[in-house]
């Protein structure tokens, strides 16, 4: 059953390493997520199972101990998901996981096991939410830390360029978020963030099928849109 999730953005740029002189700009945003994973640890989970969005070289399950590098972009920062694990990995970390990794290592977890799923995309939304189902089956006590972005549309030199849809959908996210609004969240529309680049809808529609029946209450700590990228920090408990 699911006792409490993390929603978190996945920028690289939350490394500070990885901004370097900007860095300063997403210090609230850090905040916000360190405050977000002190509510995981405090719910005691049996098992924390770590969500992002992932390109199709990073779909699908990383096992404790798989490693992650921020190399690509410039730094020689590399993390890894929880504790050593069992065996040897088979690939590297997705970017977003290696963000939630980098998180996890800042805050010192070590309440609980942790495992990572990377999603696809374009998975459906059906999809997405029976796999959250299945995830919040899997231990008495499941705790998700959820990775993803809102839209890259928000102003002119945003990823995505300014698209007058963004603000609003962006809006609508942030307040299913703080409201832990199931039936908002697997409601959202896939086409509409894919145009969005909004890399976050496929994690949160997982979190909304292992929150059903739940019943948890929300709290939005975070929500702003700084590159013209929709981020927000929030928690279930």
């Amino acid at each position: 059953m699911l006792v409490a999730a993390a929603i978190c953005p996945c920028p690289p740029l939350l490394v500070p390493e990885v901004a370097a002189g900007a860095a300063p700009e997403l210090d609230r945003a850090r905040a916000a997520c360190a405050d977000a994973l002190g509510v995981l640890a405090a719910a005691r989970p049996d098992l924390l199972v770590v969500i992002g969005p992932a390109e199709r070289s990073g779909r699908g399950p990383h096992p404790e101990g798989t490693p992650g590098t921020f190399r690509g972009f410039g730094v020689e920062v590399d993390v890894r998901l929880g504790g050593a694990g069992d065996g040897e990995p088979e690939r590297e970390l997705p970017p977003s996981l290696a963000v939630a990794a980098w998180l996890l290592e800042r805050t010192g977890w070590s309440d609980a096991p942790i495992e990572g799923l990377g999603v696809g995309e374009p998975l459906a939304a059906d999809r997405c939410v029976e796999a959250g189902r299945e995830i919040a089956a899997r231990a008495g006590r499941v705790a998700l830390l959820v990775m993803g972005d809102g839209s890259a549309c928000r102003t002119l030199k945003a990823p995505g360029y300014l698209d007058e849809r963004a603000a609003p959908f962006d809006v609508e996210v942030a307040r299913a978020l703080g409201a832990a609004d199931v039936a908002a969240l697997e409601a959202l529309d896939a086409d509409l963030a894919h145009e969005l680049q909004a890399s976050g809808r496929a994690p949160w529609q997982v979190l909304a099928g292992a929150a059903e029946g739940a019943d948890l209450a929300g709290e939005l700590l975070y929500e702003d849109a700084p590159y013209g990228v929709g981020y927000m920090v929030a928690t279930w408990s």
